[in-house]
């Protein structure tokens, strides 16, 4: 029989259902809370700190697909003898000042963010539960190494069942109020991330992200409404230009904001039109 899964001792979810509250303060214009989330991530998640030690067992779990099966079961054994070694002691007061943290700045309701994975880091954190029966545990092992095999689809190796996805969209709607881009969501969630990682992941992204972009702006000089109309063109040509900036500067929220506002500039000269 599994053991109750606490989501509150669950390093991974607790980052990130925080990295989906500063994504919804970022777009609600709401600095205050997003600075107070933000500081929560590099107070608890820093590189040294214990907390993102644990997070890295469980994104050794989730974020490596499409391996084989070989490599996928020595991963699993290395990160769960790693795990073991682990002060569990000293892991729990690390989580309980988090929650605190959490609890005191910003408040209970950061638990209840919906994170698309939440299945998959509920049966990481049974496996490594010392509660769960041999038998359970082969069986969870068993599921995240072939999760570990899958590709990745669209973001996700999971698919998500009908009723989570429409409560994801309802809750997605009521904060958001209006519908992101993926690329946008992306580039949002990398950003948040990047507190805890020195920003590598997002580096890479928005490396990729502003080539893609530049090539469509440049290939949009091409469209009869940005040719024929000299202050489009001018236009244009001035974002291209900022864009190419971005490749040696530093990543400040004004980057982000371009680079946001770039990419529904793209989707609207390429997809506005659409039905």
């Amino acid at each position: 029989m599994k053991i109750k899964h606490n989501k509150k001792r669950n390093t991974a979810f607790v980052y990130e259902a925080l990295v989906r509250e500063a994504t919804v303060a970022i777009l609600k214009n709401d600095r205050e809370r997003k600075n107070k989330v933000i500081s929560i991530i590099k107070k608890h998640f820093h590189n040294e700190s214990m907390l993102h030690k644990d997070l890295e067992f469980y994104r050794s779990l989730y974020e490596n697909q499409n391996l084989d099966q070989k490599t996928s079961e020595k991963i699993l054994r290395e990160v769960r003898l790693q795990k073991q070694l682990v002060d569990s002691k000293y892991l729990f007061e690390q989580q309980t000042k988090l929650i605190r943290d959490i609890n005191k700045e910003l408040s209970s309701e950061v638990f209840n963010n919906f994170v698309p994975n939440y299945r998959t880091l509920a049966t990481i954190d049974q496996i490594f539960s010392l509660k769960t029966s041999p038998k359970d545990c082969v069986i969870l092992e068993n599921e995240i190494v072939n999760n570990m095999r899958s590709k990745v689809v669209n973001g996700s190796t999971v698919p998500v069942d009908k009723l989570t996805y429409n409560t994801f969209v309802k809750k997605f709607n009521e904060k958001y109020e209006s519908e992101l881009l993926n690329e946008q969501k992306e580039l949002l969630t990398y950003y948040i991330a990047s507190f805890a990682d020195n920003a590598l992941e997002l580096k890479v992204f928005l490396n990729e992200e502003l080539s893609r972009l530049k090539t469509k702006l440049i290939e949009s000089k091409k469209v009869e409404e940005i040719k024929n109309d000299e202050d489009m063109l001018r236009k244009t040509n001035e974002v291209i230009e900022k864009l190419q900036s971005f490749t040696t500067a530093q990543i400040t929220e004004d980057v982000l904001s371009t680079v946001l506002r770039t990419q529904s500039l793209v989707e609207e000269i390429y997809n506005g039109d659409n039905d």
